[in-house]
């Protein structure tokens, strides 16, 4: 009996304890206040100021004023008479701006362009000095011809037909594959001799890309092209005398560039 009254005893003070601690947290009002807050009805919203409001419309406003701007367009021009109304043009004839309809009328150059067939000077002119599978046939057999005379002194050599954009337009001037053999792994600088021992130099560039390799002459090729005169169908030997030094002779396929350079010539002595 006694260790049971001693018991309820301990339990009792427990309680007391925990209500203690309970008073000295004062969760109780915590929890009261919080079902206060929530029993508490919530505020209207604020109200939007005026300037948020028209930045909302005003898009809205615009889009209104430019379709009512176009409608008024359209029933303007509708409403004009018959009479006031632009003609349209014929399909034969050119649209013309009002600001210029009241001038004379100018010639049509193209309907004698039409006329004529007319292709452009650069191209008449080019046409015109294509070479013929013979004369290109002609500069590469005199071509080949130098280089076995060439090879006779075990010296290397190796023959590059000029088309129109190497000659012309291209910055480099590819070196043939089966000639890498001579040259070397790296980028240097060349030298090319033309035939009347006037040197040009350039650069010399090996490209290296896994299986593909690429032996070019840049940086230099363009000027001596311009300065040799060379065209579509011309064929060039070149000698190599040093590393990376080449002695270059030029084949012409143009049976008439002699003649024109010796006419030249004699003008001037006269």
């Amino acid at each position: 009996m006694a260790e049971s009254n001693s018991y309820e005893e301990q339990r009792r003070r427990q309680i007391e304890e925990n209500r203690r601690k309970l008073e000295e947290l004062r969760l109780h009002h915590l929890s009261a206040a919080v079902r206060e807050a929530a029993a508490r009805p919530k505020p209207n919203p604020k109200p939007r100021p005026v300037r948020q409001i028209l930045s909302l419309l005003l898009p809205c406003l615009r889009s209104v004023f430019r379709f009512l701007f176009a409608r008024a367009r359209i029933y303007h021009w509708s409403a004009r008479p018959v009479s006031q109304k632009r003609k349209a043009p014929e399909p034969g004839d050119l649209r013309r701006s009002g600001r210029v309809a009241g001038l004379p009328e100018q010639p049509n150059y193209l309907e004698g362009a039409l006329q004529r067939d007319y292709r452009g000077v650069y191209e008449a002119y080019a046409a015109s000095k294509t070479p013929t599978a013979e004369e290109r046939a002609g500069a590469v057999a005199k071509a080949e011809e130098l280089k076995r005379r060439i090879h006779r002194i075990r010296c290397p050599a190796f023959v590059r037909p000029m088309s129109h954009e190497c000659a012309t337009r291209s910055i480099l001037m590819q070196i043939p594959k089966h000639f890498i053999e001579y040259l070397p792994a790296h980028d240097e600088a060349a030298v090319l001799v033309d035939e009347a021992d006037d040197e040009f130099h350039m650069m010399y560039n090996a490209h290296r890309k896994g299986k593909h390799c690429h032996y070019y002459l840049d940086k230099g090729w363009r000027r001596f092209a311009a300065d040799h005169d060379l065209a579509d169908g011309d064929c060039l030997v070149f000698h190599m005398t040093e590393r990376v030094k080449f002695k270059v002779y030029i084949f012409r396929a143009n049976p008439d560039y002699e003649s024109d350079q010796t006419s030249d010539d004699s003008d001037d002595e006269e």
